[in-house]
């Protein structure tokens, strides 16, 4: 997903790894596209090893020296590639460890099994507290013209809290009908 990203990105225009990383940070990246903003620079310097990026300047600034990559015709059909796999791959994520914990309520008291889901609710608020503030700042930075595509991935992300958060009150009204 890092090179997916870092190449679209170069694909818009030349950038520094610093830029990069303060767009993808400014975009939430790391929640919703999995990626460490640590590991840019690591992604940039195996993308010009493999060819897909090549340095178009180099800036001294003070004591260091900035590099700005651009995307080399080898690195657009790469990315082509790498979108053609992102759209094919199975995206489908189950929680997991929260189907497991489900699975073995039984191994705590009714209590102690509340108190952890109604921790799992605010969790998940939280969580949809994060993508709305997410969501209003990409609003802004966009000045409200966001396209659709960008719309139905926040929508998505928007749906698929919604339905964890029905599945914790299910849950949860599953223990109140047991606890009687």
């Amino acid at each position: 997903m890092t090179r997916l990203l870092v190449l679209s990105m170069l694909d818009a225009k030349p950038m520094s790894g610093y830029d990069i990383q303060q767009a993808l940070r400014m975009t939430d990246a790391e929640r919703w596209g999995g990626v460490l903003i640590g590991s840019i620079y690591h992604a940039l310097k195996k993308l010009e090893k493999d060819g897909y990026i090549a340095i178009d300047k180099v800036e001294q600034t003070g004591h260091r020296q900035k590099f700005t990559y651009r995307i080399t015709e080898e690195g657009k059909e790469h990315l082509k590639e790498l979108i053609r796999e992102a759209l094919t791959s199975s995206s489908v994520q189950y929680p997991s460890s929260l189907y497991a914990g489900i699975s073995f309520f039984d191994k705590l008291s009714v209590d102690e099994a509340r108190q952890a889901l109604e921790k799992q609710q605010v969790t998940l608020e939280n969580e949809y507290r994060s993508v709305q503030a997410g969501w209003r700042e990409k609003k802004a930075a966009m000045e409200d013209n966001i396209p659709p595509m960008v719309q139905l991935v926040f929508d998505n992300m928007f749906a698929t809290i919604r339905q964890q958060q029905d599945f914790v009150e299910q849950a949860l009204a599953y223990l109140e009908q047991t606890d009687q």
